[in-house]
């Protein structure tokens, strides 16, 4: 049972989530330099061989995904300055500094952020699969597995997933294209309109009125019983984790092409909406490997599904749950709709992540509306949610202490604050429509 007054009283700002009010946490536990890895085993050549996997596949993805073509088969999202947007939030905020949005909703495939660690896992397995029966060595060109006898092969195996959504089709359309068979688990969360895509791509679809979690663990269960069953564990997967991370190495050259300097008078904040914990950490620890300490990166979540806020704030990462505070975890953002945060990632986060925003639901709608007006690009709700990051850093006494604290004071026009935009790219154009309509005042 959690004692709620008690960590009320140990945390000051836990009063704050558990009144659903938006708010920040800075993590107090946040480390410089060595001392900020010294408790982590992964290493900046785990990115690397993640990166060499993934161009290895990069014909076979060509040759099976129309819109991979262009980029000579690396999936990969623009770096965008949002001119417009910035100027509207300046408007309305104490906005500093220049605002980019990183278009992980625009990527190839899966049109989200999970379409980094998503596909790689299934490509982990496709690929150590493949060479354990010989099918292909490690020197070939991968797209010779996309011929009718290594299909056939693939599809004697199942690749089995717990998702609320964005998960699932990047896991489901890889899979299923590849040859594999493919069972999604999907939480109570999950869209209509995602299941039916799903579906259509050939995926099995099993439905559970229960939360992110009741699917992961029934999802897991049912694949440990089936020997040909590989299960891709979003709460858990060092695998996925380090597919995400590859988005560090990428992002460093498109912002050297865009000539964005990060160095101690030049700092980079960085913005990513958290539901379990998986991607935005995979891409946190990138970018701490790739700037060090000019990186400064925030989750947010929304007021009612802070689970990554509480679990780190108490220190019990994934043995507490949003429910144990009494909130309710619903949200309109169904990407972020977890009410456990992963232990293996809030671990990890421990010294490396600057702090947590929440944001309430009828914010993601607003900022939504604002950016399809000045800028025309359309993401989803939960991936709205990136724009509290730079809107609030300079609002909240904790964040301006986090300022002063970290000698940034007299740098503050000099940010270049990176908002990454996870999802949305799929949605199809009368859900899109929906979503503009969503809360209006």
């Amino acid at each position: 049972m959690i004692n709620v007054e008690g960590w009320v009283s140990k945390v000051p700002v836990l009063g704050d989530v558990v009144d659903l009010k938006p708010t920040v946490w800075v993590n107090p536990n946040k480390a410089e330099n060595k001392d900020a890895w010294e408790k982590i085993d992964f290493t900046e050549k785990d990115i690397y061989e993640a990166e060499e996997r993934l161009r290895r596949f990069a014909p076979l993805l060509m040759k099976y995904f129309e819109d991979t073509k262009e980029s000579k088969g690396i999936i990969e999202s623009p770096l965008r300055k949002v001119v417009n947007m910035e100027d509207a939030l300046k408007k309305k905020s104490n906005l500093l500094g220049e605002l980019f949005l990183k278009m992980d909703s625009h990527l190839a495939v899966a049109g989200s952020i999970k379409a980094r660690g998503g596909i790689y896992e299934v490509l982990y397995y496709a690929e150590k699969l493949a060479l354990e029966n010989g099918l292909i060595t490690i020197e070939d060109d991968y797209s010779k597995l996309a011929n009718e006898k290594n299909r056939e092969f693939f599809s004697k195996h199942t690749i089995q997933v717990g998702s609320t959504g964005n998960l699932g089709l990047s896991i489901g359309i890889t899979s299923a294209t590849l040859g594999f068979n493919v069972v999604v688990h999907m939480s109570s969360e999950a869209k209509e309109w995602k299941k039916e895509l799903l579906r259509a791509k050939g995926a099995t679809i099993v439905e559970y009125d229960g939360d992110f979690t009741t699917a992961v663990e029934q999802g897991r269960r049912l694949s440990d019983k089936d020997p040909n069953s590989y299960f891709i564990d979003d709460e858990n997967s060092t695998t996925l984790f380090m597919g995400y991370a590859v988005a560090a190495l990428r992002l460093k050259k498109q912002m050297e092409k865009l000539d964005i300097k990060v160095d101690k008078d030049n700092p980079a904040f960085f913005y990513i909406p958290c539901g379990v914990g998986g991607a935005p950490g995979g891409i946190t620890f990138g970018l701490k490997k790739i700037f060090g300490d000019n990186a400064h990166v925030f989750f947010v979540e929304p007021t009612h599904v802070p689970s990554m806020l509480i679990g780190m704030a108490t220190g019990l990462n994934d043995k507490v749950s949003v429910k144990d505070f009494e909130i309710d975890g619903k949200t309109e953002a169904d990407g972020l709709a977890v009410g456990t945060p992963s232990k293996f990632v809030g671990a990890l986060m421990e010294t490396l992540l600057s702090g947590i925003f929440t944001i309430e639901d009828k914010e993601l709608f607003n900022y939504m509306r604002e950016l399809d007006r000045t800028e025309g690009i359309r993401i989803e709700p939960s991936a709205c949610a990136t724009f509290e990051g730079p809107v609030k850093l300079f609002e909240y006494d904790a964040t301006k202490e986090y300022l002063k604290k970290n000698n940034l004071i007299d740098k503050l026009e000099s940010i270049n604050h990176i908002a990454w935009a996870t999802g949305g790219n799929l949605v199809p154009d009368d859900i899109m429509e929906n979503y503009l309509e969503t809360y209006l005042d």
